[in-house]
């Protein structure tokens, strides 16, 4: 089987005049950073569920993505995380939700996986089994940057007069995620967020519901999403990628589109990363761009925030 692994750091990419070319440059660097340190395990002939979980922990310690360091704020000035793996070999997963003080949520989702049962965890109790599994406990405060601050002080603002359905999907939005197929042809997925900002206290997206954010199934395909969360659970949007090629023969590109384009009639920014039985890869999205990547069979990295596409080296 063809190896290949494809990344999103969310589709709520910020508007290039809102970064400067150094911050794009780290940006971009840390997209390449997290495929490579998934490829490092396919390359070497480890499982997708490796290189999934690999390439998310790399994002979730970017301060630009909206997850782990750089999450968003939710209404009272905190953060709460959710993050799902997902086993296409099994369906084995692991999911969290509302995590407060976990540095990688994905690492610890895939604890949980290990586990087998039960197959989500919340709030304090996630907490708590994440530091039992071992996993670095960090303060609250750890997870803040001046950026999804300021985003927060900026949502307030939008809430009271009114305008905030007019946000930017960089002043909502944001997650990121990870599909791999390996060399044995078994397929997985991650996703890990920090919600939307501004969020209520105890809301949980679509990042940890297994069939909505992430899913991944042998023969099928591998999906990550970003987006409004709601929409993905509503429409169970991993799932039913995978019953459009199942069901009904459509390739992945179709399946894929036939999927966002329910979403975007809504209204909403949405994307996503799906690689399917072949190995194929598809990133497609609705919004001025999403943060994404991807490494070709040649072990050629290539990362992109808005509609180019540009090499970045060496896995």
């Amino acid at each position: 089987m063809p190896l290949a692994l494809a990344i999103h750091g969310g589709c709520g990419t910020l508007p290039r005049a809102e970064l400067t070319e150094a911050e794009w440059a780290a940006a971009k660097a840390d997209l390449a950073a997290a495929l490579r340190a998934g490829w490092a395990i396919l390359a070497k002939g480890g499982p997708a569920l490796d290189a999934v979980e690999a390439a998310v922990r790399v994002m979730e310690d970017s301060p630009h993505f909206n997850a782990g360091h750089g999450a968003a704020f939710n209404a009272d000035g905190e953060h709460e995380l959710d993050a799902s793996i997902m086993d296409g070999e099994t369906l084995a997963a692991g999911a969290l939700a509302g995590l407060r003080r976990t540095r990688h949520p994905v690492s610890a989702a895939r604890s949980l996986l290990r586990r087998g049962d039960p197959l989500m965890l919340i709030g304090a109790a996630g907490d708590r089994f994440a530091a039992e599994e071992g996993h670095e406990i960090v303060e609250n405060g750890f997870f803040s940057t001046e950026r999804r601050r300021n985003n927060l002080s900026s949502m307030k603002i939008r809430e009271l007069v009114g305008t905030a359905a007019g946000a930017s999907e960089a002043e909502k939005h944001g997650t990121v995620g990870a599909v791999a197929c390996d060399a044995q042809g078994h397929l997985a997925a991650a996703t890990s967020t920090g919600g939307y900002t501004n969020k209520p206290v105890g809301r949980v997206g679509d990042s940890p519901i297994i069939g909505a954010g992430t899913y991944a199934r042998d023969g099928r395909c591998a999906v990550s999403g970003t987006g409004k969360g709601e929409l993905f659970i509503r429409y169970c949007v991993g799932h039913e990628i995978a019953s459009l090629i199942a069901y009904k023969g459509l390739s992945l590109q179709d399946a894929t589109a036939a999927a966002l384009a329910e979403l975007t009639a809504h209204g909403i920014g949405a994307g996503l990363v799906a690689i399917g039985a072949d190995g194929a890869i598809v990133a497609p999205y609705n919004t001025d761009g999403m943060y994404r990547g991807w490494v070709t069979p040649d072990g050629q990295v290539h990362v992109a925030t808005h509609g180019e596409v540009e090499p970045a080296g060496q896995a």
